[in-house]
């Protein structure tokens, strides 16, 4: 294999071939297609870098488009959130694009569907569907009705349409094979009644189409060369191609292009939650102050903290397309945002902890102000001036009574550069009724060329500004926070993630603007927060100049945790996990609590894709989807996004008759 090739991630090998195979690179095109039902968070940005830098990398245009298939769940809000996001973070899209653009020639699909033989409506009870669906092991049974006439079919679907019948009464299927394989591919829904206002239809409409059928055919008439996502929607590659497939039939004179589907892993961070519920407690619950909040994962959260779009690009970058699932140490973002600011931040003095220095020595009226340089990485940075007075601040860290030979900071005796001014000599202290300092008294000495091995920042009392500033840190203490099995992610909380204090700043930060960025020497990357006005002035703490987190992270225990997991043979843990559903319902409570215990442990070695088709288990096997239902709340603990699919099946478990089931449904719908 060829350098060049070794360099290519899996998704562009593909497209490497798909050209080499005759593919001609104008018709390149790909798409970010995100459900406006939420804001975007870190985890969204690996999908977003994947399809708009492949556009970038080919010169091929990427759309923007809103999977808005679900009017009782979506906001302009949310859309409007979503767009400037996507250009804060510097792409640009080739069309603003809906799926509810496509509803009129989706609806004439179906109709086409249901002429061919390939569609019918079904008028039976969810819970009737899900029994006659069977299981991954058990082939499903036609239904009552998957055999009406097309002209029976034609009529039902059209008084859908019209409004006629309540939600519920009726839905189109597909009609493809009760007994395949694939659960996905056992006749799937297609139209569901929805009497609800769209945010861009109105009541247009009042059957709307379910994901899997909108998805692909919207790729397809976008004439999207590679549709990617992300691995759980692997098991619908199947049903994406059967969906694509029909539909290329009515139309391939006019979008002569089938789409591709591949899959990538998603990105997972450490230290940090993924699931829209859990952030969204977050919020109610008042840890946090807002979505924005710049301890939240949000892109809105991160722009808030300081965090640029170059480095979040390079984090994306940095981590890399991969076909399996993995956690990302949160200090590689910090590395990327270090690096990126490192190199255009301007440096600026500021003190955070203040204790008052008097030089002694220095006339009571003068004041002098140094040149001092603003980015000795940026050459084009240039210099600015700061005053010096006989009264100053520095912090309070950097003076002892007395310190070993490798303190070189400021102590009684010693001496210390003071940055871009002059030598200072601590000779005495004030000290207040406690014994605490208050204030060093200090010589100055003008012969600045000596060698001395300290160098604190510092501010003119006189000059100094006042401002409020907010040291922000991880949000978490632990690195998983929703992975354990006894404890809630919210008994991991810092308490000390956000300290607010009143800091002195140089005097040219008077007039900084909301976002500027600084390094606040030998402190860390601080910007202007929102909050912040010409009268008083904010500033977050982005990162520190070091990663401080290195030597507190918990050692690992991987080895002890796996001992005290169930062993059953060497079956993968779904395996393992449906095994225990054909007598969970009939175990006692006791024997219940560990066998959930056990199932949770388990469920964090499972894939989505691996578990939505045992969401399609018959009513009767109760305790099959009561083991369903706990695997899900952990992929969802740990950043699962919900699916149609997912909230389907919560629903129906919500209205079902075991009181198991309902208990385990509730938990997740919190």
């Amino acid at each position: 294999m060829s350098e060049d090739k070794k360099s290519l991630n899996f998704l562009e090998q593909i497209i490497e071939e798909d050209l080499n195979n005759g593919l001609d690179q104008s018709k390149l095109r790909f798409r970010f297609p995100p459900e406006p039902n939420g804001y975007l968070h870190i985890g969204h940005t690996k999908a977003i870098g994947i399809s708009f830098g492949l556009g970038e990398k080919y010169n091929a245009p990427v759309n923007l488009r809103f999977d808005d298939t679900n009017p009782a769940k979506e906001e302009q809000e949310y859309v409007d959130a979503i767009k400037e996001d996507i250009s804060w973070l510097g792409y640009q899209w080739a069309n603003e694009l809906y799926s509810s653009d496509y509803f009129q020639i989706l609806f004439d699909w179906a109709v086409q569907l249901i002429k061919d033989g390939k569609a019918y409506v079904d008028s039976q009870s969810s819970e009737a569907m899900a029994e006659q669906k069977g299981t991954p092991t058990q082939p499903g049974v036609d239904g009552p009705f998957r055999n009406r006439s097309v002209e029976e079919n034609l009529d039902l679907f059209m008084r859908m349409k019209n409004g006629e019948f309540d939600e519920g009464e009726h839905i189109l299927r597909a009609k493809i094979d009760m007994q395949h394989t694939n659960m996905l591919m056992r006749d799937p829904l297609m139209y569901r009644i929805l009497k609800k206002s769209h945010h861009r239809t109105g009541d247009t409409w009042c059957i709307y189409p379910m994901y899997d059928w909108t998805h692909g055919e919207s790729d397809y008439i976008e004439q999207i060369s590679h549709s990617l996502c992300s691995l759980e929607f692997k098991p619908h590659r199947e049903l994406y191609d059967w969906f694509k497939e029909q539909v290329y039939d009515y139309s391939k004179s006019e979008y002569p292009m089938q789409p591709k589907q591949r899959e990538f892993a998603r990105l997972n961070l450490s230290y940090t939650i993924m699931s829209k519920r859990k952030l969204l407690q977050l919020v109610e619950d008042g840890i946090v102050n807002g979505w924005d909040d710049p301890r939240m994962p949000t892109i809105s959260g991160l722009r808030r903290r300081g965090f640029t779009p170059n480095s979040i690009r390079k984090f994306v970058e940095t981590v890399g397309v991969a076909k399996r699932e993995n956690i990302i140490d949160y200090a590689l973002l910090e590395f990327c945002i270090r690096e990126d600011l490192n190199k255009k931040a301007p440096r600026v003095m500021a003190v955070l902890d203040p204790l008052k220095v008097v030089i002694t020595n220095y006339p009571e009226d003068k004041e002098e102000w140094f040149e001092a340089e603003n980015n000795q990485e940026d050459a084009s940075a240039g210099f600015r001036k700061v005053p010096f007075s006989k009264e100053i601040y520095i912090e309070k860290a950097d003076f002892k009574e007395e310190a070993g030979s490798k303190f070189f900071r400021l102590k009684l005796g010693g001496e210390v550069r003071l940055k871009n001014a002059y030598i200072i000599k601590a000779d005495s202290v004030v000290k207040d009724s406690q014994g605490n300092v208050t204030e060093v008294h200090c010589t100055y000495s003008e012969d600045t060329e000596r060698r001395i091995k300290g160098t604190l920042h510092w501010v003119s009392i006189k000059h100094a500004v006042n401002a409020q500033v907010r040291e922000y840190d991880r949000l978490f203490l632990d690195e998983a926070p929703d992975s354990h099995e006894d404890k809630s992610f919210m008994d991991f909380i810092n308490p000390n993630s956000l300290k607010t204090i009143t800091a002195f700043v140089e005097p040219s930060l008077k007039d900084a603007k909301v976002g500027e960025q600084f390094q606040f020497q030998r402190l860390g990357y601080f910007n202007v927060d929102n909050d912040a006005t010409s009268q008083a002035l904010v500033f977050n703490k982005t990162v520190g100049l070091r990663d401080s987190w290195a030597k507190q992270k918990p050692k690992n225990n991987t080895q002890n945790n796996q001992q005290k997991q169930p062993q059953q043979n060497n079956r993968s843990a779904i395996e393992q996990i449906k095994s225990y559903g054909k007598k969970y319902d009939r175990m006692k409570p006791e024997q219940q609590d560990k066998a959930k215990a056990e199932i949770q442990a388990l469920a964090k070695d499972v894939a989505y894709q691996d578990l939505e088709p045992l969401f399609g288990t018959s009513v009767k096997k109760t305790g099959t989807r009561v083991i369903t239902m706990i695997t899900l709340g952990v992929l969802l603990d740990n950043g699962l996004d919900k699916t149609e699919a997912i909230d389907d099946f919560i629903n129906k478990a919500l209205e079902d008759k075991s009181e198991l089931l309902v208990n385990e449904a509730k938990a997740i719908n919190k």
